[in-house]
């Protein structure tokens, strides 16, 4: 089990209201909307994912990343976290 196990539901609303918001993006281009009423939704939706990414970033260091840690195989998995962080950060 992963520690997000604990988060699961938290993150599955997460994610369902950023699905909600994208389907809403998709009508406002869809009726032409005003660039920045959609632009201001696109930036509500990223720091939604912002938040989800944390949430998933804070239960692998908490679970996959102490552990390895604490069974002395911390050096590899500290280079994978080091790759994801980079992953989402990058855009």
């Amino acid at each position: 089990m992963y520690q997000y196990e604990q988060d699961k539901d938290n993150l599955l609303a997460r994610l369902k209201r950023a699905e909600g918001q994208m389907k809403g993006i998709m009508r406002m281009v869809e009726e032409g909307r005003y660039c920045p009423d959609i632009l201001q939704q696109v930036s509500a939706v990223t720091a939604a994912m912002d938040e989800v990414s944390l949430i998933l970033l804070r239960s692998h260091i908490n679970g996959c990343v102490k552990d390895a840690i604490e069974q002395h195989q911390g050096d590899e998995t500290i280079e994978d976290l080091i790759a994801v962080v980079r992953k989402v950060i990058r855009r």
